[in-house]
């Protein structure tokens, strides 16, 4: 084991590619057309995790993905979860769910130019989406949050092809941060045989379902009118979400100083279409036209939110190396280019062993 994850450190830190072969690094989450009657991976419940050492980590790897504010200070610095973007706590077909993520890492992402694990797979969303700074490899936090995403995800490979007793195997904590794509990732044989290493980021209900391009280009100005009819009621008139009285916030923001930074994929304009028509309003999802979605995609990227954390004070060079895709970042929108009135990326003093 120990030569395999050897060999898998020198891959991943290789000589990354010349830059330009890279006109944008910003990759986004695959994306393909939904099928119907698709027979999506279904893991076990939560009472099934087991009270042993390693249950007790994929428990705390649940509480925190479903409550990302436990880390509020220390790795997390905005008013998100991890739930927010994949639903029903990572659980949910075509929400990004954590058990298709889980076995398509080990993979090359050109958002930083090399082979990602699991675990740096999960830390670039604490970069981006949490405006925040990841943990590190050996922290309790990314061994918990990639044992969850292992348990639901070898769960429902036993569940789906009739091994619904077999306990899921135990990893460590090495092996938990790698992911499921690699030839050394033990599966039972009748598992092995039918789900090769050349599948496994193939599961169907990865990701957002793809939509096809709108009917008209997004409009700012209609899907301000689909927010206000919408949206407002979870994520309120301002975009700041909704928080109770004891100040935790029930519903995300949406933009402004505690939303995901102008780094996170959810800034994209397509991807949060996908998402929204997908997934939103909260449990009426599929609801919208896809033409609404496209516009109040459009309109909720077109505020200002944190600085994307690869800026280095030129703008202009930051949108043509980073955002040559579909956003607004660097664009004129109300009388200034998003990103220069943009707000901090958080101020987090780096965790032993980031």
């Amino acid at each position: 084991m120990n030569h395999h994850i050897t060999l898998l450190a020198a891959l991943l830190t290789s000589a990354p590619l010349a830059a330009d072969t890279l006109p944008d690094r910003q990759t986004e989450l695959p994306a393909v057309a939904k099928k119907a009657n698709t027979d999506y991976l279904t893991p076990r419940p939560l009472t099934a995790i087991p009270d042993t050492e390693f249950g007790r980590k994929v428990k705390y790897g649940y509480s925190l993905f479903v409550d990302s504010q436990q880390m509020r200070g220390r790795y997390v610095g905005n008013e998100q979860n991890c739930v927010n973007c994949h639903m029903q706590a990572g659980m949910k077909a075509n929400a990004a769910p954590l058990w298709a993520a889980y076995t398509a890492y080990p993979a090359y992402r050109k958002k930083n130019d090399k082979v990602n694990t699991y675990g740096e797979r999960i830390q670039g969303c604490f970069n981006y989406s949490m405006n925040g700074v990841p943990p590190g490899d050996s922290s309790p936090e990314l061994v918990a949050l990639s044992a969850y995403a292992y348990w639901l995800t070898m769960s429902g490979l036993l569940n789906k092809y009739g091994l619904p007793e077999m306990p899921v195997p135990e990893l460590s904590d090495a092996e938990l941060i790698l992911g499921g794509k690699r030839e050394d990732f033990v599966l039972p044989a009748e598992i092995a045989a039918d789900f090769p290493v050349s599948e496994r980021g193939n599961l169907a209900g990865r990701g957002y379902p793809k939509l096809p391009s709108p009917a008209q280009e997004p409009s700012i100005a209609r899907g301000a009118q689909v927010y206000k009819t919408t949206c407002a009621v979870c994520h309120a008139n301002d975009g700041q979400g909704i928080k109770g009285a004891d100040g935790a916030q029930y519903f995300p923001p949406l933009w402004g100083k505690d939303a995901f930074n102008w780094g996170a994929g959810m800034h994209r304009i397509n991807t949060a279409a996908y998402f929204i028509y997908e997934n939103m309003p909260l449990g009426k999802s599929v609801q919208l036209t896809e033409q609404q979605a496209w516009d109040v995609a459009a309109y909720m990227n077109s505020h200002e939110r944190p600085q994307d954390p690869r800026y280095r004070g030129d703008l202009d060079a930051n949108d043509q190396r980073y955002h040559k895709h579909q956003g607004y970042y660097g664009d004129a929108i109300d009388g200034h280019k998003l990103g220069s009135r943009a707000y901090p990326t958080a101020t987090i003093e780096p965790q032993p062993g980031t």
